[in-house]
């Protein structure tokens, strides 16, 4: 009994043994590595020759910094009229529509009101009355010269006099304000009707009223824009606007015709800053003219020059969105150091940086990338 249960054991340990074969040198060389995460990488001489790889050190560069904004096409107050009628009326001629391109002094509307034809009846009424107080008011200073008549009599008619000389005048005033011209006016051509003119060239960009309708003195009938005015309002954040002067050119494009530059210069920079910590940038816009009001805008603005550190765009990767650069370490061995990119221009990236760099892949960076990456598949 002793014999079968040794027995046993040893075939037992024989079959383990089988089936668990010793590592050969063939299996060994089959394996594959495990792959390791590295910034190094060392290529060889041929490769370096292969990729068109150059050695260089960063170089200090006159980069003028830029800052993107946004803004919207706007039209300035002088140049944007609200055309109302100024005693009101009922509206009997009007054929404007939004859109429309009217002319300084063209007729907008005609109204017409009863209240019309009583201004001009006080106007003629009060001018006849100023007419017969100057002819009393030179007759009695006459008398009063020779003493014929009494100081507080010639005093009532000088006081009567210069109230109407007020009065002839404010009614002439009201006559201009709605048009009328009271030079010209006489009991002949008194009329119901006043037209109301077109107080700028421009297009016509809201109609608030319709034929038959009554106008209030309130009311605005007409909005009317001047093209040849507009400007763009911009959004900067405070810490940009700091670095806006007065008459810095700006370059804005649409979103929807993003090739097409329009140029503005600052002309205004609002003093105050608002609770998003912004502020209002207004610029005067060159031309134009084929932009509409609220237009979206793209704007870009440049600051002054300035010397930075910069190196080829060429010697700048990018991988899993960071930027780096490969530093040249010697014997074609190179290391990738991640870092801050400021402005680019003419084909150099400012490197804004803190850690000091020796010479790095100045040409063809993004083949040390590739290499340095398979290496590790």
């Amino acid at each position: 009994m002793k014999k079968v249960y040794i027995s046993g054991l040893f075939c037992l340990a024989l079959l383990i043994a089988c089936g668990s074969p010793d590592k050969t040198e063939e299996n060994v060389a089959n394996e594959k590595p495990v792959a390791t995460e590295t910034n190094d990488v060392q290529l060889t001489a041929a490769q370096v020759k292969n990729a068109g790889i150059e050695i260089g050190a960063l170089e200090a560069k006159n980069i003028h910094k830029t800052i993107h904004v946004n803004g919207v096409v706007d039209v300035p107050p002088e140049n944007t009229y609200s055309v109302s009628v100024p005693l009101g009326g009922y509206v009997r001629q009007m054929t404007l529509i939004p859109g429309m391109y009217v002319k300084k002094g063209s007729v907008l509307a005609v109204v017409e009101d009863q209240q019309y034809i009583q201004l001009q009846q006080d106007y003629l009424t009060a001018k006849n009355r100023l007419k017969f107080t100057a002819d009393d008011y030179t007759r009695q200073k006459g008398l009063n010269q020779t003493k014929a008549t009494s100081d507080k009599i010639f005093q009532q008619v000088e006081s009567d006099f210069n109230n109407q000389k007020v009065s002839v005048n404010g009614l002439a005033e009201k006559l201009r304000l709605i048009g009328i011209n009271p030079a010209s006016l006489n009991e002949h051509n008194i009329t119901r009707n006043i037209r109301v003119y077109a107080p700028i060239s421009g297009y016509i960009t809201e109609v608030n009223t319709n034929t038959g309708k009554y106008a209030n003195p309130t009311d605005v009938l007409f909005e009317v824009i001047n093209p040849g005015g507009y400007h763009v309002n911009l959004t900067v954040f405070e810490g940009d606007a700091a670095n806006l002067r007065v008459g810095q050119e700006i370059t804005c494009s649409t979103s929807s015709n993003p090739n097409k530059r329009y140029i503005a210069k600052v002309h205004l920079i609002k003093p105050s800053i608002a609770d998003d910590r912004t502020t209002s940038v207004h610029c005067d816009l060159e031309g134009g003219d084929d932009l509409l009001p609220g237009t979206f805008l793209n704007a870009t603005i440049s600051l002054a020059a300035s010397s930075a550190d910069a190196a080829p765009d060429e010697a700048i990767v990018k991988w899993e969105n960071k930027n780096y650069v490969f530093a040249a370490l010697g014997n074609n061995n190179y290391k990738m150091i991640p870092v801050e990119t400021g402005t680019s221009l003419d084909g150099f990236t400012e490197i804004k940086t803190s850690e000091k760099l020796g010479n790095i892949v100045v040409k063809n960076a993004y083949a040390v990338l590739m290499k340095m990456k398979n290496a590790g598949e």
